[in-house]
């Protein structure tokens, strides 16, 4: 079942002699529980279609379908609740309130959308991510990789419908680094999350079902690793 479409998407800033086009006619489709890596060089426009895909940045023309909804048809009010209901989005430097504690980060986006919190859904996250005695701490006084890890909650919280991480191992060690990757890869299997993730890193890469490689904002490969190819 498709969960995901993207049709003809271009994005260009900047006009005339400073004009740069960050993506050129870029289509692919993804399926639900799918797990994708996009990988590419610094600059080839991976992370431009990552926010595009979740609401971040508008295209300059063509069309994103997400779970039979026409993203950009939306106005802005209609934009920041598809944000919060169905993208889950997990940065590299974390992104996390520094005086919010790691329960109130991880159901921040809940009590945003004016929603109460699914206490069983906490304590399942808490516990999976292997953070239930740290939830009174600040981000401050967690190591990087449990930084991650509250991020990783925040984003499952609303049980999105697409799970979007910006090299998200970007700033860890490698020990740290493939016990993110094994936890978005167990969200992925435990919760049927659909899950796109940017990554430089082709051994990260090796481990989702299906590798798409950007160069100059243009797809160049698309590769099934396992799986069936949306």
């Amino acid at each position: 079942m498709e969960i995901l479409r993207i049709e003809n998407l271009p994005k260009t800033y900047g006009e005339g002699s400073t004009q740069v086009k960050a993506l050129d006619d870029v289509s692919f489709s993804v399926e639900k529980g799918e797990f994708l890596a996009i990988i590419g060089p610094s600059g080839s426009g991976k992370s431009t279609l990552l926010h595009i895909i979740g609401g971040v940045d508008r295209p300059t023309s063509g069309k994103v379908w997400m779970d039979g909804q026409d993203v950009y048809a939306q106005d802005e009010e209609q934009l920041a609740i598809f944000r919060r209901r169905q993208v889950g989005l997990i940065y590299q430097f974390y992104n996390l309130i520094p005086v919010l504690n790691v329960v109130e980060n991880m159901t921040l986006p809940v009590l945003m959308d004016g929603r109460e919190v699914n206490q069983d859904r906490l304590s399942e996250l808490l516990e999976t991510l292997k953070l239930t005695d740290r939830t009174k701490n600040l981000p401050n006084q967690l190591s990087g990789g449990q930084q991650q890890r509250v991020s990783i909650g925040r984003a499952l919280m609303n049980a999105p419908a697409v799970v979007l991480a910006d090299e998200p191992t970007g700033n860890l060690d490698s020990k740290n680094s493939q016990e993110i990757v094994e936890l978005l890869r167990m969200s992925n299997k435990k919760y049927g999350q659909t899950l796109i993730i940017i990554t430089h890193d082709e051994n990260i890469a090796l481990q989702a079902d299906r590798i798409i490689a950007i160069e100059d904002g243009r797809i160049v490969r698309d590769e099934v690793i396992r799986g069936k190819k949306a």
